[in-house]
């Protein structure tokens, strides 16, 4: 799916927000600039947030909770994680009974982390654009749109 520019990829976070519920887990995956952060700025928007969200990079965990928006989040930045064991210091396991996860930078997390995710991957177009790939498990597919 090509994406224009940053309207065009907040629109799309917009668009996902009537689909994500509690234990759902989002990741997006890109280069640095690629507008991961845009996606999720735009679906924490459409689910009540007022103001814009920061990036996580240096806090790592953004906790968004009612009635900031109408379900809770967690806006994770794995970037800076260069352990994988201090992932279970993030409690994001235990975030899943009633939080939604926006996961950018998951390839920190292994390969075989949150198999059960929406995975989002953006690339740059020559253009200088960009083009998203969208990879839906079952569970998601049973809810996307036709």
């Amino acid at each position: 799916m090509p994406l224009v520019d940053a309207e065009a990829t907040e629109a799309f976070g917009a668009w996902l927000a009537p689909l994500v519920h509690p234990g759902d887990i989002i990741t997006l995956e890109g280069p640095l600039g690629a507008g991961k952060t845009s996606i999720a700025r735009g679906l924490l928007a459409a689910l009540g947030l007022m103001g814009e969200a920061p990036s996580p990079s240096f806090a790592i965990v953004q906790p968004y909770a009612p009635p900031e928006v109408r379900l809770p989040v967690l806006h994770v930045d794995l970037y800076r994680v260069e352990d994988r064991g201090e992932l279970a210091e993030l409690g994001l396991d235990e975030a899943l009974d009633d939080s939604l996860l926006l996961v950018e930078w998951p390839d920190r997390a292994g390969p075989d982390a949150w198999p059960g995710a929406l995975a989002l991957r953006l690339d740059f177009t020559p253009d200088g654009a960009r083009i998203l790939t969208i990879s839906a498990p079952p569970a998601w597919q049973r809810r996307w749109p036709t």
